[in-house]
């Protein structure tokens, strides 16, 4: 049944009804913000109209303003629209003041987790405020006692950072075309396994994000099977297809990379079963480097060198009096290291140190009446120089395999320059070259005798031993290489897919100098490959691959820091929740809280201190 154009209901909105400036004086009204509102009462009327204007003030406020007429009346209407501006701006002003006081909220919040504070520091940082307001500018002390800093709202606040970090990160997952996955497990003060994983993701404009993806405490075993479970859950529950997986890196335990029931045994296998591709296996690229010094053993050194140490340091008199030696003997260190065998770099520093300070060390014992007789022995203090020199260059390199965001071209290019320096020290130390070993230089140009039969040994088995530790990166080795300057591969080594597109590109000389612009600098590198997609597609997904795996786990080991200093015997009691959301906050580099978003979903609250 139609109905006529007479016979449908006219809508209000259709009607175009505009606000007349004569209802100011008549009716006491003006438009605020597109509706009609009343300058004595501030009730608004819904419709632009004159008949219900008419009827609020007849009914409301006629009785008492009728008597105002002509200029009194007019001058009546411009007193109350004055005080209606300024309750608006009074709201206006409150309303900033309560946005800035919750933003200041959040960004303290947010220094605290990064600087690993309690929660409760936010009230003394409060008070410190106010002081400082106190005698700076007291006329906005106030405001800063509006800014929201107790204990449960600085938790409160960080885990809200967490959230909207990790809401980033699974949008930022939608558009990752291939990602792969760093993941290594410790224990904190309390016993509890703690299973760190992080994701490194690259877009199709070669973005790469870099961002933890999860801390997951396992309160029971820690077998390969339940790690497996555990990783399957992050990645799901973040939103990450199997189907872009690529990669993954673990620390070398024997419940990461067993052959059948290792978590990269695992991984393979649902790997196989979603159709997808193998996936890139790695052993941390530092860890293995530690595990090649430990060859290394000169056991005749460090355990002379650890037991004068430890006899020295072990009390406190003794302590004492060895530091008041060596400031006496105007010494350049005023004391010696102890030895952490688990610390990547605490032999090295530890070797140096005793080195520097051994004739203050040897007299040092002998006064005390515990002389070490091979303190005075040139063989066994060769075999310190030696070891000292040695391991300032393993050092050297664990350093440069350190750090955020390295790719793992460039990682393993470090390993590969320390491999060739061994096969030089080698053939320099047969000839009792000594130029790139000052220690045992020094030892030399004072008398001590040298014999380099002993050490070349030493640094062939150094050399064996990264050439057995360093294989799973050899076998991507032509990978790495092509990803670092496709331009100087040679096409024959090349796999057959990308053979016709690598000539094509090592032909472009324009994108070639775009490529010489770019090369070592990773920020720009992501710029040059974007080119490539349309034309180079087999190449392009090659590159993507290779930009997004992790050569280490260093960023497990950077977080475990982290976690150890917030989860200390002082703040044991730290619940999971809040433990994963310091983390996050104090860890994130590539994704920032949107602060500004988070204090719209917020009302202030003043926290005050209890007396």
């Amino acid at each position: 049944m139609s109905l006529s154009k007479s016979a449908v209901k006219r809508k209000i909105g259709d009607e175009h009804r505009q606000f007349q400036e004569k209802w100011e004086v008549q009716f006491f009204f003006v438009e605020h913000r597109g509706t009609p509102t009343c300058l004595i009462c501030t009730e608004k009327v819904a419709v632009h109209k004159e008949y219900n204007l008419k009827r609020h003030y007849a009914t409301r406020h006629a009785e008492e303003y009728e008597k105002y007429q002509g200029d009194e009346r007019a001058n009546q209407v411009a007193s109350l629209k004055t005080c209606l501006l300024r309750q608006q701006d009074f709201f206006k002003k409150a309303t900033k003041e309560n946005n800035a006081a919750v933003e200041a909220s959040y960004v303290v919040s947010e220094m605290i987790a990064k600087a690993g504070k309690p929660f409760t520091e936010g009230e003394f940082v409060k008070k410190c405020l106010l002081q400082v307001a106190h005698f700076v500018c007291p006329e906005k002390k106030g405001q800063f006692n509006n800014i929201s800093l107790s204990a449960n709202t600085v938790a409160e606040r960080i885990s809200d950072l967490s959230s909207d970090i990790y809401e980033q990160l699974c949008e930022k997952a939608k558009c990752f075309s291939v990602y792969s996955v760093a993941l290594d497990e410790t224990t904190d003060i309390t016993d509890t396994a703690q299973l760190a994983i992080y994701v490194r993701g690259v877009d199709d404009n070669f973005e790469v994000i870099e961002e933890l993806l999860t801390v997951i405490p396992m309160h029971g075993q820690t077998t390969a099977k339940e790690i497996f479970h555990q990783l399957c859950y992050a990645i799901e529950n973040a939103g990450l297809p199997w189907k872009s997986f690529v990669g993954i890196t673990t620390d070398g335990a024997p419940s990461m990379t067993g052959r059948k029931n290792g978590l990269v045994a695992l991984v393979q296998k649902k790997l196989e079963e979603e159709g997808v591709e193998e996936a890139i296996a790695l052993h941390c690229i530092i860890h293995q480097q530690a595990l090649c010094s430990r060859c290394l053993k000169f056991d005749n050194v460090m355990s002379v060198i650890v037991k004068c140490i430890n006899q020295i340091r072990s009390r406190g008199l003794k302590h004492r009096r060895f530091r008041a030696f060596l400031e006496e003997m105007e010494s350049e260190y005023g004391d010696v290291l102890y030895f952490t065998e688990v610390r990547w770099l605490s032999r090295g520093n530890v070797l140096k140190r005793f080195f520097e300070l051994r004739a203050e060390v040897k007299d040092f014992m002998e006064k005390d009446g515990m002389a070490v007789s091979v303190l005075s022995d040139p063989k066994w203090l060769m075999d310190l120089a030696f070891l000292v020199d040695i391991t300032h260059e393993l050092n050297v390199l664990n350093k440069k395999l350190q750090g955020q965001g390295q790719l793992v071209s460039a990682t393993y290019d470090n390993v590969r320059a320390f491999c060739t320096k061994l096969v030089l020290w080698k053939a320099q130390l047969s000839q009792t070259n000594l130029c790139h070993f000052p220690a045992c230089k020094a030892l030399v140009d004072a008398g001590t005798p040298f014999s380099g039969e002993k050490y070349v040994e030493a640094i062939l088995k150094l050399q064996e031993e990264f050439d057995q530790r360093f294989a799973d990166f050899k076998t991507h080795r032509a990978t790495f290489q092509m990803f670092a300057d496709p331009y100087s591969f040679d096409v024959q080594d090349a796999p057959p897919v990308l053979q016709m597109e690598l000539i094509d590109l090592q032909c472009n000389s324009a994108l070639k100098a775009k490529f010489r612009d770019v090369s070592g600098k990773t920020d720009k590198l992501g710029h040059f490959l974007k080119e490539l997609t349309p034309s180079f597609p087999e190449l392009s997904r090659m590159f993507k691959r290779t930009m997004c795996l992790f050569g280490s786990t260093y960023m497990c080991e950077k977080l475990f820091s982290t976690l150890n200093f917030n989860k200390s015997k002082y703040r044991s009691k730290l619940t999971d929740e809040h433990l994963q959301a310091l983390l996050r906050v104090s860890t994130a580099s590539s994704l920032k809280p949107n602060v500004a978003q988070l204090c719209e979903k917020k009302r202030c609250q003043v926290s005050r201190s209890k007396k």
